[in-house]
């Protein structure tokens, strides 16, 4: 697997560098401090399977370049880092085609926990922009795709599951055993356990089958693109 990360901070390039080797061993990890020697490498580099983009570039504002990286390279995955996570950016990001919106504020766990929804199929995004009590996303501000992103996330999360709880039944729903989900989501085996316990429970089923099912009925399957 192939990760450009696109960042103009050096210590941030590390730090996200040292996520990225937590969550997926093994990857190749360029970096780009502008947008253009980011651009080079998207041309040299057709196997690129992942972008994370900063939208404070010193050269080229960061929104155009996600929207010229979803029109010329649609089967490259973007999300995007912000040091600002207004609500009105992480509305135009998610509805130019970002899988994420990760603000660079988050602590590592957020971010670790931000990428392994994007691996197994699913759009991160805040929790203070999901809370409809303090930051409500209207219909009509993104497009149907993502409206449709958040609502089937809304819904997990009033069935009572965690972020993390959603993204088990996101590898389970992609037939993935407990070790499986142990090693992607870095968790204990005792940990996923619980997890998936907790997903029965909510979803008021007795095994991982009738779990998919109840999933799949209330339309609660991963997004994916």
């Amino acid at each position: 697997m192939k990760i450009l990360i696109v960042d103009d901070h050096v210590l941030i390039r590390e730090a996200l560098r040292s996520v990225l080797e937590e969550v997926s061993e093994g990857a190749t990890i360029i970096e780009a401090p502008d947008s253009r020697q980011a651009m080079r490498h998207v041309e040299q580099h057709p196997d690129l399977r992942l972008i994370l983009l900063d939208l404070g570039l010193p050269d080229r504002e960061g929104l155009g370049v996600l929207a010229e990286l979803r029109e010329r390279y649609p089967a490259i995955s973007v999300v995007v880092l912000s040091a600002h996570s207004r609500r009105d950016n992480v509305v135009k990001a998610l509805d130019l085609g970002a899988l994420g919106f990760i603000p660079k504020s988050a602590e590592r766990a957020v971010m670790l926990s931000a990428l392994n929804l994007v691996f197994a199929g699913g759009v991160y995004i805040p929790p203070e922009i999901l809370n409809r009590e303090n930051s409500p996303i209207e219909p009509s501000a993104v497009s149907a795709q993502v409206e449709t992103a958040l609502v089937k996330q809304r819904k997990l999360a009033d069935h009572g599951l965690t972020p993390r709880q959603i993204e088990v039944l996101a590898l389970m729903m992609k037939g993935k055993s407990n070790k499986v989900i142990c090693r992607e989501l870095h968790l204990a085996e005792p940990t996923v356990k619980n997890h998936v316990t907790a997903v029965l429970k909510a979803l008021n089923v007795t095994n991982r089958t009738e779990a998919v099912i109840a999933a799949s009925s209330l339309d609660l399957q991963t997004h994916r693109r």
